[in-house]
């Protein structure tokens, strides 16, 4: 068609001086009636443009903006500033249009240039306007006196820079506070200031003049809609999304876009929404909000006749901007990237957090490009907001030309396969997973059925006393909480319910396992998006299922932190316990959503983060995924992982204050002149699943001075507030528990002693004042954290401690006085049952073997002081003679078997006690060797 095409005579006459122009203007003009008859009313404008050779060259922002600052300068009247910024519309539409036709621009450049037209227009209008409106009413102001501005929300794909070629623009006007004018006729309050100037702003862009328009202004998406004020206050806009706000403008919302203000302002909206539209939690109850608006909008649609509508119909551009948006909703709380407003950089995020394959995000970017190309076509023709397919034949035809198709077949062909992909998608993502074949499911509700009839039901689930569960089950639907549960709370307990009976019918122990489900089916009814996302995730469910079945712990756990529901959506990465560097990687990414300045959310974030490690760790476990010795290791790296992290946070508070010490100049934990020992579990690396830590704080006394900030002060001082700001940090009871108890028993001095050590004073502590005990949790110290200088120190008086010449006989008596003090306090073994930890032949013996082995004989055997862990510490004896091979082999087994079946009953929620008829011979063969080293063990 375009080769036929005969280009009138003002183009004619215009393109003679342009002959590079040509070969396109006859495909632009055939789809373009607008550019054509524009060219024909505005000759001179036509070859002002050709002059500027704006249609070859890609434009900027910044000369967009000025070329609109260049044609309103001087303007001193609304009626001259309406003509000359539809003016500009007209030339940045052809111009637009011409590259799109042409072939010169892409999608993202024609929805840039469009959507920078918009923000330039709205942008300098409104300081215009909002000067002429300061002359005649006063400048707005807070009640401190600071100057308010209006903030202009760009909504829709204006706020996510997508505009389309005949878009309305949705707008939402904000200003920060009330207040009044200051210097006008009369004063004004600042709402009536801001609603004035907002009509002017709306009539500038909106009305129809002989020159058109600028741009349609929808302002419905304000709050409260057409019946709400025009302008809001800050407070007016937060009150309303916390008490009125609905899902649909949740889905709005995540395109908003300020664009006017200062920084400030926008940055104080921006946190001031993010609440309203992203939760912290996952908020999977997103899909049954958006089955609800999708059908609603297909029924609408079907309705008034609009099956060939390319954006509302099926499989067109609004179901990809929603497979987009229901992912934001979900994680976007989360994941801060996701709270991103391009679609298309939305759909890349998706693919690279697999929550949509590479394929399917694949083929919804082409298909997305390709309706948002055949939109832009339909728009070009004759710059009307519609898209819906033409139904005539020439239209039709001059559609598929300009998109580059023979026939509107061929065209026609490949849009609806492009439309059916984008459907199957979306009908993917929203078919109700729990839904039988004939789409019925789960019939039961247990709020409303009849005693008999939930009997019958629990009967078929498979559990031994289905009376027993039947009482569980009444008993939480009578509770207080769920008898006020909200509509849509009870609406997903009622469909949660029957599936957690079938799903746990299914475990071996039913019977046990439903009852540990009780606290947290309570415990989520006070955030019903988790009993959505259990309802939406059959995986996780039956993940949830299993694990509260191994694991009397793992439910508690879940019950009192339901933010770890989230852990179980992806059995695959549920099981996996990633090596240290990679957690290190998670734990950075998991607080990158969080302000540095936000102490609160930081903390509640890093015990967030031990939860769900943990809780990996656990389900690992309990699945034999993971050995024992594995158990402890992952348990003191994210104890340790944590601890840097902590150290660095309570650091770069510190030297905000005051300065860094002498011995550096920088945030590197190797060069601060502290470290941290750790005694006990995480020294020995064993740690368990609730150990405390055991810390001792040491400072390099040897460096001098105080620290170099505006507010200097002595180093011990530094050192010690490092430390007090650190046991804060780890202690303090947040929203989600501590993070890790703390005992600093073990420093100089117990508790009588100074909270941070100076090099010098732990030195001449060990070698003076030290108690046989004291020296024997030394063997277990190791440096975890800290200077790599001092840490060397440390550790070389820990060894030459370790290693002094002692009297054996006395060692070993001393060493059998604390150990028969401890097992008078503490065992809880009798005839029948055997305490793991405390019984004769157990663990501490064990322990207290391996202490008294390195204080006896490490001044000839070093090799005694290279490990920490008992494990290791037990094939040096072997390595140096002082165990034969296969008595080392035995205590390593029985301290591996020992802690296997301790780590069980701590899974179980349970004393660390196992039946003697269970126990193999290692108690005797422990006490054996101890009595060989030691003498009798009373």
């Amino acid at each position: 068609m375009s080769s036929a095409f005969v280009l009138p005579e003002p183009w004619q006459h215009a393109l003679k001086t342009y002959p590079e122009l040509l070969n396109e203007a006859p495909k632009v003009l055939a789809a373009s009636d607008y550019v054509n008859h524009w060219g024909q009313r505005q000759e001179k404008m036509l070859m002002q443009l050709l002059e500027s050779q704006q249609l070859q060259k890609k434009l900027s922002q910044d000369e967009i903006g000025q070329q609109l600052a260049t044609m309103l300068q001087g303007v001193t009247t609304e009626e001259l500033l309406h003509q000359k910024l539809r003016y500009f519309r007209q030339w940045m539409m052809v111009r637009i249009i011409w590259r799109d036709l042409a072939g010169l621009a892409d999608l993202a450049e024609t929805m840039a240039d469009l959507s920078t037209m918009a923000d330039v227009c709205i942008q300098q209008t409104l300081d215009i306007l909002y000067q002429w409106q300061v002359e005649i009413n006063g400048v707005p102001r807070r009640p401190d006196g600071h100057q308010q501005q209006m903030i202009v929300l760009g909504m829709g794909k204006l706020g996510a820079g997508e505009l389309n070629l005949s878009s309305d623009i949705d707008l939402i006007f904000t200003y920060p506070e009330e207040g009044e004018t200051e210097g006008g006729r009369k004063p004004l309050s600042n709402s009536e200031f801001f609603v004035r100037l907002g009509r002017k702003l709306i009539q500038a862009l909106d009305n129809q003049t002989v020159d058109g328009f600028v741009f349609r202004v929808d302002m419905r998406l304000r709050p409260f809609g057409e019946s709400g004020a025009l302008v809001s206050s800050f407070d007016a806009m937060e009150e309303y999304y916390q008490t009125q706000g609905r899902e649909w403008e949740r889905y709005a919302m995540i395109k908003a876009r300020a664009i006017t203000g200062n920084e400030a302002d926008k940055k104080a909206l921006s946190d001031m929404l993010r609440p309203f539209v992203y939760r912290r939690y996952l908020d999977y109850g997103m899909f049954d909000s958006l089955r609800e608006m999708k059908s609603m909008i297909a029924g609408q649609m079907h309705h008034r006749g609009m099956d060939d509508n390319i954006k509302l119909g099926a499989g067109g551009i609004r179901e990809v901007e929603f497979i987009g948006q229901v992912f934001q909703l979900i994680y976007g709380g989360r994941d801060r990237p996701l709270q991103q407003r391009p679609i298309l950089t939305i759909l890349d995020l998706l693919a690279d957090r697999k929550l949509l394959s590479t394929y399917a995000v694949s083929q919804l970017k082409r298909a997305y490009e390709f309706l948002r190309r055949t939109e832009h076509r339909i728009q070009a023709w004759a710059d009307q907001q519609t898209h819906i397919l033409p139904s005539d034949d020439a239209s039709r035809y001059r559609l598929a030309q300009s998109m580059g198709f023979d026939d509107w077949r061929s065209f026609y062909s490949v849009l609806k396969d492009y439309r059916q992909q984008i459907q199957e998608h979306f009908d993917q993502l929203l078919t109700a997973p729990q839904a039988g074949d004939d789409g019925a499911g789960i019939k039961i509700s247990l709020f409303n059925a009849q005693p008999e009839e939930k009997l019958s039901f629990i009967e078929q689930c498979g559990y031994d006393d289905p009376a027993e569960i039947l009482a569980v089950v009444d008993k939480l639907l009578d509770l207080h909480i769920c008898r006020n549960l909200s509509q849509t709370g009870r609406q997903r307990l009622e469909k949660l319910l029957p599936l957690l009976l079938q799903a746990t019918g299914n475990v071996e122990n039913a019977d046990a396992c439903l009852p540990r489900l009780m606290p947290l089916m309570e415990s989520i009814m006070r955030r019903s998006a988790y009993m959505a996302l259990l309802v939406e995730n059959p995986m996780a469910l039956s993940q949830l299922v299993k694990l509260c079945a191994a694991s009397p712990l793992i439910s508690t756990q879940l019950a009192k932190y339901p933010v770890l529901l989230d852990e179980l959506l992806d059995p695959r990465s549920l099981y996996e316990v990633p090596e240290k560097e990679e957690l290190k990687i998670q734990l950075l990414q998991f607080l990158s959503s969080v302000d540095a300045d936000d102490l609160e959310q930081l903390m509640n974030r890093l015990r967030e983060f031990r939860q769900i490690a943990t809780l990996h760790v656990a389900a690992a476990d309990v699945t034999g995924v993971l050995p024992l010795m594995g158990v402890g290791d992952q348990l003191t790296e994210l104890a340790e992982l944590l601890l840097e992290q902590v150290w660095r946070i309570a650091w770069e508070h510190l030297v905000a204050k005051h300065g860094y010490p002498p011995v550096t100049d920088n945030d590197d934990p190797q060069q601060c002149g502290f470290t941290i020992l750790a005694y006990g579990k995480l020294g020995g690396l064993e740690l368990g699943y609730g150990s405390d830590l055991d810390l001792v704080f040491i400072f390099d006394d040897e460096q001098e001075g105080m620290t170099d900030g505006e507010r200097p002060v002595d180093l011990i001082v530094f050192y010690t507030r490092l430390a007090q700001r650190m046991i804060h940090l780890l202690n303090t009871v947040t929203p989600g528990g501590i993070l890790y108890e703390v005992d600093m028993r073990l420093r100089p001095s117990g508790a009588s002693g100074l909270l941070v050590s100076p090099l010098s004073g732990f030195t001449e502590y060990q070698q003076k004042e030290a108690w046989t005990w004291e020296h024997q949790a030394l063997v277990r110290a190791r440096n975890v954290i800290g200077d790599r200088q001092l840490a060397q120190k440390v550790t070389d008086v820990r060894q030459d401690i370790l290693a002094r010449p002692r009297d054996e006989a006395m060692l070993a008596e001393q060493v059998r006085e604390m150990r028969a003090k401890m097992r008078q306090q503490l065992d809880k073994s009798d005839s029948q049952l055997f305490d793991l930890k405390q019984g004769k032949g157990g663990i501490t013996d064990i322990e207290f073997m391996v202490q008294y082995a390195v204080l006896a004989w490490s001044m000839d055997l070093p090799e005694l002081l290279v490990y920490t862990d008992n494990i290791r510490i037990l094939g040096a004896l072997v390595a140096s003679g002082k165990l034969k091979p296969a008595e080392g082999e035995m205590l390593a087994d029985a301290y591996r078997y020992y802690r296997n079946e301790a780590n069980h009953c701590v899974l179980q929620d349970r004393p660390t006690l196992m039946s003697v008829t269970q126990l193999q011979d290692f108690p005797q063969q422990v006490v054996q060797i101890w009595q060989r080293w030691l003498g009798d063990n009373a």
